[in-house]
């Protein structure tokens, strides 16, 4: 599928819309590796790979066989969620996959009609957590239902609307993203995977 410069392969794509993928370990990476080395893929500047939140048998896979530029963190700020993004970071680092950074996602919203800042998952846990190992907090993304809407709708909030506050935090967070990757080493293929 492709839309607004970017491409999207995934799983659901080919079975039924309420079709569950009922998978064992062996049966799921095999499909990734399918749909990584069998996709047609364009003529791509990066190859985002978005991983289910832990450390199992899609993450290893991932570190194994395919060359992977690195990794980005994805947590909410809240404890409970830092605590599973500190988990993939550590396994990250011991199969020497280089961690680029970490994304705050949900980390503040702003409400619509009268502009009070509320702080729902907690604060500041994800720049403790880049703090804590060592590596950059790449950006820090609202929660704004506009995100949501354009989502559904099919158009990313920085294609509807690129001067809003969420379409300049997701600028910046590719930004910083791009700058940490332009500055590793090139890899076979540039790959970066993300957990949530």
């Amino acid at each position: 599928m492709r839309a607004h410069g970017v491409e999207a392969m995934s799983i659901g794509f080919l079975v039924e819309q309420d079709t569950p993928m009922i998978w064992r370990g062996p049966m799921a990476t095999s499909a990734l590796t399918q749909l990584l080395t069998e996709t047609l893929w364009g003529d791509l500047d990066y190859l985002f790979v978005d991983l289910p939140p832990g450390t199992g048998d899609i993450q290893l896979t991932l570190a194994q066989k395919i060359p992977v530029a690195g990794a980005i963190v994805v947590t909410t700020p809240q404890d409970v969620a830092t605590l599973d993004a500190r988990k993939a970071l550590k396994m990250f680092e011991k199969v020497h996959v280089p961690v680029l950074g970490i994304v705050e996602n949900m980390a503040v919203h702003v409400c619509r009609q009268c502009g009070h800042v509320e702080h729902l998952f907690g604060q500041g846990g994800g720049e403790r957590m880049a703090a804590q190992y060592g590596v950059p907090l790449l950006g820090s993304l609202p929660l704004e239902i506009a995100i949501r809407e354009q989502g559904d709708a099919g158009t990313p909030i920085v294609a509807a609307a690129p001067d809003s506050a969420a379409a300049q935090a997701y600028r910046r967070t590719a930004l910083q993203l791009a700058a940490r990757l332009a500055a590793r080493p090139k890899a076979a293929m540039p790959i970066a995977s993300s957990l949530v």
